[in-house]
């Protein structure tokens, strides 16, 4: 790809041969012998670098499970348009250590733009007996229940409009259907079916039972950072190899994919190209929640109060790095069940050779958003088994006021999104004159914290050095808390 200057063509199946020749992979296999099994809704970044990307190496091993997306809302107009112009084709660009790499995608067969009115076309697709799983990208926020008034105006949230296109399925027999979540959330299978069978129950009495009978939601684990895609992303592709790409899609090299093995209509066999599969799946979540999530919310207030962007610039701080390998050594693996053949230290290794990905340019900003909802589900569980058996909490302690001092520090109109920040930050403000006041946010801290002497005192501790000596100094180990750790 390199060196030569190449003209610029578009994208699009007639053009493979010619973008191959300028040392871009492309789709060796029929694109026109895949079948139309998987439907996807919510066809966004992560879909196109995680799932699409395991069935292309499917497809290029001889598989026939084709995909078609499902855009639901009016936003997806945009993803119609831009693949629909390049025969559903995209760019993944791999972004590492070294130059980006590049591979055309086609996996993705079709996709279907229907907007509130077009259920019909959503029915088409979901009770196409071709079809065998119905997997999702829909963001957490898919799964909550409509508003009285949504249901009442009869608008389409999207739990609905699955459940009247399961209706139709239910009425033409077309077989059993597996409903796969592939959202970022601990228990998604299980958020995925209390969704549908809320939303069923609501279409018509009898679906529920039919959906029970007849529809499968493996819980799974999916994993692989996808930036933005950016315009010099675009520049990048053009530049390098002259393929004019309406919306390429940008990842790490790294990306894991854990799910359960209950497929009520059959499956590809994914773990020909990586995926696993097993029963321990609630053990994988915690390895994710309080290693890779609990790291970066771990180290973003104090890298945020520090001056730091960007997640590989922290990494390359070593205060930061050593605060953080400390954290996830001694105080949240030992919280966690080891997987049989998955070591946890491999997982740790795995997480800060991420991290340290410069090509990645992941924003500290953006880990700093929503602490309220991240810190109970990511920090909090280790910080509250560390003081049932007496082990060190004052990495976590540190990371916690460091939180505290940016809801206190850092102007507002600056501050990343928080979903409870008038609470977050009134806390915040009573802990400049006392810092224990920030242990009274309730919806963030348990009893059993605000009640224990020893993170009370850790909190207090770790509040003032921040203060007194800035973030970097803070994240240094102090021996006397290390000690009082130490000895329960």
């Amino acid at each position: 790809m390199g060196g030569m200057v190449w003209p610029p063509i578009s994208l699009g199946q007639a053009h493979l041969a010619e973008i191959a020749r300028r040392g871009v992979p492309v789709p060796e296999y029929d694109r026109a012998r895949l079948a139309p099994r998987i439907v996807h809704v919510g066809v966004g970044g992560f879909h196109r670098a995680h799932l699409a990307l395991y069935a292309q190496e499917l497809a290029s091993g001889g598989g026939d499970w084709g995909i078609v997306g499902l855009g639901l809302l009016e936003k997806d107009a945009e993803m119609a348009a831009a693949l629909r112009a390049q025969d559903h084709l995209y760019t993944l660009i791999e972004k590492g250590n070294g130059e980006p790499s590049a591979a055309v995608v086609g996996s993705i067969i079709g996709y279907v733009h229907a907007p509130d009115g077009g259920d019909a076309a959503v029915a088409e697709l979901v009770a196409s007996p071709a079809t065998k799983i119905l997997s999702m990208t829909v963001t957490e926020a898919g799964y909550a229940e409509p508003s009285a008034e949504q249901v009442a105006s009869g608008a389409g949230a999207t739990f609905d409009r699955i459940a009247a296109a399961l209706a139709v399925r239910r009425e033409r027999a077309a077989g059993p259907l597996t409903i796969l979540s592939c959202d970022n959330l601990p228990g998604n299978g299980d958020a995925a079916r209390h969704a549908t069978l809320a939303a069923a129950a609501r279409a018509d009495g009898g679906l529920p039972a039919w959906v029970q009978a007849n529809c499968t939601f493996p819980n799974s684990m999916v994993d692989r950072i996808t930036p933005v895609t950016a315009d010099a992303d675009r520049e990048w592709l053009l530049d390098s190899a002259g393929v004019d790409d309406r919306w390429p899609v940008v990842a790490e090299p790294f990306r894991q994919w854990v799910m359960e093995d209950d497929f009520a209509g059959g499956r590809p066999p994914w773990e020909d190209v990586g995926a696993l599969f097993t029963d321990r799946i609630g053990d994988w979540e915690l390895y994710k929640l309080r290693l890779l999530n609990a790291g970066h919310s771990g180290i973003a207030y104090l890298s945020a109060l520090a001056g730091v962007a960007l997640v590989h610039e922290a990494m390359a701080v070593p205060a930061i790095r050593t605060f953080l390998e400390a954290l996830l050594h001694r105080e949240a693996m030992p919280t966690l069940v080891e997987i049989p053949g998955h070591p946890r230290e491999q997982y740790i290794a795995s997480v800060l050779g991420r991290f340290a990905n410069p090509g990645v340019r992941d924003q500290i900003a953006r880990v700093c958003i929503d602490g309220s909802a991240k810190f109970p589900r990511f920090l909090i569980p280790t910080v509250a088994r560390q003081l049932e058996v007496g082990g060190p909490v004052e990495r976590a302690a540190t990371a916690l006021a460091g939180w505290a001092h940016y809801l206190a520090d850092v102007d507002p109109g600056a501050q990343a999104f928080d979903s409870n920040a008038r609470a977050a930050r009134r806390h915040a403000a009573e802990a400049v004159a006392d810092p224990v006041a920030f242990l009274e946010f309730d919806a963030v801290f348990p009893p059993a914290m605000r009640a224990s002497p020893r993170f009370r005192a850790a909190f207090s501790a770790a509040y003032r050095r921040i203060a007194e000596h800035g973030p970097l100094t803070a994240m240094l180990p102090d021996p006397e808390l290390e000690r009082a750790g130490d000895a329960g």
